[in-house]
């Protein structure tokens, strides 16, 4: 990809979101909330590449759901979610299976978030023009 439109409207990484979550009383991982940096929602069928770096290590894809309007979706599966919108107002939560969850502290997140404007076509060929919503930011897990 030679370009990409960038708009930040906001920071991507949502502040104070990141915290473990639980099943059954155990710690099976971490969790932290994400914004779309645009100034309308989309579908996320329009997401071209999706991924996470926790401390510069990339997370593996099958451990991360996505998790928007009461469900959850792995990133493998969003190119047959058209019919899943997601509110430019409404923060998406990110969910990463780790059993026992990250050690107190800072942690640098950092996410990968492209994905095209349906409504913006640029070229032959059924191309659309790329958008960059991505972001970083270190947050601080204490539970």
């Amino acid at each position: 990809m030679a370009f990409a439109m960038r708009m930040n409207f906001v920071d991507v990484v949502v502040s104070d979101s990141l915290k473990h979550y639980y099943v059954d009383g155990k710690r099976m991982g971490y969790q932290f909330d994400i914004r779309l940096s645009y100034y309308r929602g989309h579908f996320l069928s329009v997401i071209d590449e999706f991924g996470v770096k926790v401390d510069g290590f990339e997370v593996p894809v099958e451990r991360i759901k996505f998790c928007i309007n009461g469900k959850e979706f792995s990133p493998v599966e969003f190119d047959k979610c058209y019919t899943e919108f997601w509110q430019v107002i409404e923060p998406a939560t990110i969910r990463v299976f780790y059993p026992g969850g990250l050690p107190e502290g800072e942690h640098q997140i950092d996410v990968t978030l492209m994905f095209h404007s349906p409504y913006m076509p640029i070229g032959p060929d059924h191309q659309y023009m790329p958008v960059d919503s991505c972001g970083s930011k270190t947050l601080a897990i204490t539970d």
